[in-house]
């Protein structure tokens, strides 16, 4: 076997194995609505295919207005589902009560913005999380902090972290009730 046949059997073996790692890449969901609840509904619909949040974001799209758009990721060789909370509130107080509930109830947060909604007008969103493969994964206990002075900010984080807790999201926008307001979502291991 002379020295150019040996190289091209050793490229085509190569290709060969990594065909299919090349064809084993991940696929992507959008979803945009300006309605809070059918974004629940469709998130948990791909989650129930197995695709995972990757990041939101509000605001106003080019054929949509107004909408809340997600990006989710359906990994290859990831064979878990997913379970998702959508959590919309124009009260920070309220928020912060429905992140508690859901990370009792093993969710984990993993987004937030603020956008205006078709119904409820300006409001804070949160987005919780819970894979198939969680089902004994940590709980959480969270606290959220919101201001209208980011001179305040740095002061509560410090004391926030004091107590065990990490700044784990944040988002600058104008709620309803609040005004502009900076809110930032912390969270510690449950006790």
């Amino acid at each position: 076997m002379n020295r150019s046949t040996a190289v091209l059997m050793s490229a085509a073996l190569s290709l060969a194995v990594a065909a299919p790692a090349l064809a084993q890449s991940n696929t992507y969901k959008i979803l945009a609505t300006s309605k809070t609840s059918t974004m629940q509904k469709e998130m948990q619909e791909a989650g129930d295919a197995g695709y995972r949040y990757v990041a939101v974001m509000g605001g106003d799209t080019a054929m949509g207005g107004k909408e809340v758009v997600v990006l989710l990721e359906k990994a290859a060789g990831d064979t878990n589902t997913y379970s998702y909370r959508l959590l919309a509130t124009s009260k920070t107080s309220t928020l912060q009560k429905e992140l508690q509930e859901a990370g009792d109830a093993g969710f984990h947060a993993v987004g937030q913005t603020v956008f205006e909604s078709m119904f409820g007008g300006k409001e804070t969103v949160a987005i919780v999380e819970r894979g198939s493969a969680d089902a004994n994964a940590k709980r959480w206990e969270y606290k959220l902090i919101a201001t209208s002075k980011t001179s305040t900010l740095e002061k509560e984080l410090k004391e926030v972290a004091d107590q065990g807790f990490q700044a784990i999201d944040l988002t600058v926008g104008k709620t309803a009730l609040g005004g502009s307001e900076t809110v930032v979502i912390t969270r510690r291991p449950a006790k």
